[in-house]
């Protein structure tokens, strides 16, 4: 859902592209604090580089599951990022 109507009328494919791009900047902020964590620490590691890897490639995946509107697809795929994520933290953290 978003916050407040478009300024202008847009069709809805291009709505929901512009929530897809929405949701990337939401997620890039647990990404960002993800790369933090990793390199304050300094555990880069094969497995926290993959994590990446798969944070991104879950990103680029989400918006055609977005903009296709794709049940459950979409919702997998934000898990696969969003797992990528908290595992990137865990794995420094330990």
């Amino acid at each position: 859902a978003r916050d407040r109507p478009p300024s202008r009328p847009m069709a809805e494919r291009t709505g929901r592209i512009q929530r897809a791009m929405n949701n990337h900047f939401e997620g890039l902020i647990l990404f960002t604090l993800a790369v933090v964590v990793v390199t304050f620490t300094k555990i880069s590691t094969p497995f926290t580089a993959a994590c990446a890897w798969a944070y991104l490639a879950a990103r680029v995946a989400y918006v055609p599951a977005y903009v296709l509107g794709w049940r459950p697809g979409r919702s997998l795929v934000w898990s696969a990022g969003w797992l990528a994520t908290v595992l990137m933290i865990v794995a420094s953290l330990l």
